[in-house]
């Protein structure tokens, strides 16, 4: 009996990732499992975690599983989300424009697709990289570098610009045809749109642009937080991910929520480091708290909770304290918060 060949699929639920699993399975008729790994950074998996809506009102989905039901494909999610924070604080390549150290994130993954490979008898990896689509990782050179780093050489199939490629081995074998991939390159998602069109396939937008790290305002907090660590935690990076941030004279870091989901997911911090409440309004996270800024941070949080004298609980190494404050001055508050020129070292 012949081998039947198959394909793992690394899979973000993007158009270009959708793209590669329909050209392989649909067009080419390999069977293949859909990839995705949670990182713990992609900005709609976030929001939907904290049911924040869409501009529409609605909870989003998360993508990935949204597609690959679109798609009808079988698909698998892995968190890698812990073993990810030596990938961001210890990048080999580097970071892009803002903390995403995208070619170090691509040999990553790739990297635990070739353990599933190897351990599952997959045949090859397909993955929905664009030829120049993205300075950082999708260079002709970059994507060497991958297959070198990988030890993947001949075994990553990219349909969406194979034939501007070398041949890989899934070719040379007469496992896939060259002739029915595409010769996509550039930023342009122009053929990506027209190809979604002639497979009827969904997407949220067609540049992707889910990643906290590539986020500007993401990684103000994160080289902040550094500026004052040695280095990074998982619950540091995590707190990047939601509400005001603050840094007070005295050092200590406020993170407080903006609204109910936030409030929820900061909630879940309070165990581990000390907080200030008030009912029905709003939790902060209060990190390396020196009690000089008590006084700081009771006024704030009469600031963001009806600007009026308020009642606020703040527990310091599980002790309770109350105290009823003014609400800070908007230009004080203004100079705290974390990206201000007064934080800069």
């Amino acid at each position: 009996m012949s081998h039947k060949p198959k394909a793992l699929v690394l899979f973000s639920g993007g158009l270009d990732s959708q793209l590669a699993a329909v050209n392989i399975s649909k067009v080419q008729g390999i069977e293949v499992k859909l990839i995705h790994f949670y990182t713990g950074f992609c900005i709609t998996e976030h929001k939907r975690r904290l049911g924040i809506p869409n501009k529409d009102g609605k909870i989003p989905q998360n993508p990935a599983l949204k597609a690959a039901a679109a798609l009808e494909l079988p698909i698998e999610i892995i968190d890698i989300s812990q073993e990810y924070i030596n990938v961001i604080l210890n990048p080999k390549f580097g970071y892009g424009k803002n903390v995403n150290p995208c070619l170090d994130c691509r040999i990553f993954m790739l990297l635990k697709l070739k353990e599933i490979m190897e351990k599952e008898g997959y045949d090859f990896i397909v993955t929905g990289e664009v030829l120049g689509q993205r300075p950082m990782s999708q260079t002709k050179d970059k994507l060497f570098i991958i297959e070198k780093e990988t030890g993947l050489k001949g075994l990553i199939v990219r349909p969406l610009s194979a034939k501007l490629l070398p041949k890989t081995i899934p070719e040379e074998k007469g496992l896939i045809k060259r002739e029915l991939m595409w010769d996509i390159s550039g930023r342009s998602r122009t053929k990506q749109i027209n190809l979604a069109k002639t497979y009827n396939i969904d997407y949220e937008q067609p540049s992707g642009g889910c990643c906290y790290l590539t986020d500007e305002h993401f990684a103000i907090k994160f080289k902040e937080e550094l500026s004052f660590k040695k280095s990074l935690n998982w619950d540091d990076l995590s707190l990047m991910t939601v509400g005001r941030h603050l840094r007070l004279p005295n050092g200590t870091k406020m993170i407080i929520s903006r609204n109910e989901g936030e409030t929820k997911f900061l909630s879940g911090f309070k165990n581990r480091f000390d907080w200030a409440y008030v009912e029905n309004k709003a939790i902060a996270i209060l990190k390396d708290l020196n009690e000089e800024d008590i006084d700081y941070i009771a006024r704030i949080m009469a600031r963001y909770c009806g600007n009026k004298p308020t009642y606020v609980d703040i527990s310091i190494d599980k002790n309770m304290i109350k105290k009823i404050a003014e609400p800070l001055e908007d230009d004080i508050i203004n100079s705290l918060k974390v990206g201000a020129e007064s934080h800069v070292r």
